[in-house]
This record gives structure tokens, C-alpha cells and sequence, in this order.
């Protein structure tokens, strides 16, 4: 009994460190080149639309062989002067060259997103830009 005991407690212990292990790990942005994208859509209260386009931008991330750091967002409804909460999703990207960007803006998992979901959306804005050390 004591044996099981000790050996549970092993399990326990080992266990619980690598869920931390990994729960805190920090993915670093890529500096290098960052692309963030904006999208209003044509109905942000139609539920079905949101969910088909989360849907497929998820999918793309999923399957971008080229995005590195990959986060996809809505207005934090921060009401101050300077902050413009009028968009319906925002999308964050890095990669390490603006060569692999452009690769990016050629994959099928980038085409194939447009393809599926621009019906949805009636303005898109992009900010591209690099890092500075």
C-alpha cells in the first residue's frame, strides 16, 4: 500500500510539472516582418457568419505552412480616443522575411480562406511592417 502510494505521488508530481512546463511557455514574435490584417463584415450580428468565417480563418492558421506567430482577435472594446473598435476580428501574423511572406500571400491555405470567406466581409485593412532594433 505504501509503495502505490509513493508511486501515485510520483505520477501525480511528474505530471503536474509538465503541464506547467508547457502552459508556460511564451511564443515569441517574429520580429522581423508583421502582418496584421482588420476585417469588418458585411453582417457582425449574424451568428452563422461568424461562425463560418472563424471557421475558416482557424482552418488557415491551421494549415499556413508560412505564418509563424498566429493570433486572431476581437475589439477589446477599450474606450479611449485613440483606439478604433469599429473592426469585427483582427488577425496578427509574423514571419521571419518579407520573402516568406510573400510566400504566404501565395499558399493555397491563404487563397483558399479568401476563396471561402470573402463573400463575408465588406472592408479589409492591412498593416505590414518590420521590426527596428
Amino acid at each position: 500500500m505504501k509503495r502505490s502510494l509513493k508511486l501515485l505521488l510520483i505520477i501525480f508530481l511528474s505530471s503536474t510539472s509538465l503541464m506547467l512546463s508547457q502552459t508556460n511557455k511564451k511564443v515569441k514574435m517574429d520580429k522581423n516582418f508583421t502582418h496584421v490584417v482588420y476585417f469588418w463584415l458585411k453582417n457582425p450580428e449574424k451568428t452563422e457568419d461568424r461562425k463560418a468565417f472563424e471557421t475558416s480563418l482557424k482552418k488557415f492558421m491551421k494549415n499556413s505552412k508560412y505564418a509563424q506567430t498566429k493570433f486572431i482577435g476581437v475589439p477589446a472594446n477599450t474606450p479611449r480616443e485613440v483606439v478604433d473598435n469599429s473592426f469585427t476580428y483582427s488577425l496578427i501574423l509574423s514571419f521571419p522575411s518579407r520573402e516568406v511572406q510573400d510566400l504566404y500571400q501565395h499558399e493555397d491555405a491563404h487563397l483558399l480562406f479568401i476563396k471561402e470567406s470573402e463573400h463575408l466581409w465588406k472592408k479589409v485593412q492591412v498593416y505590414d511592417s518590420v521590426g527596428i532594433d
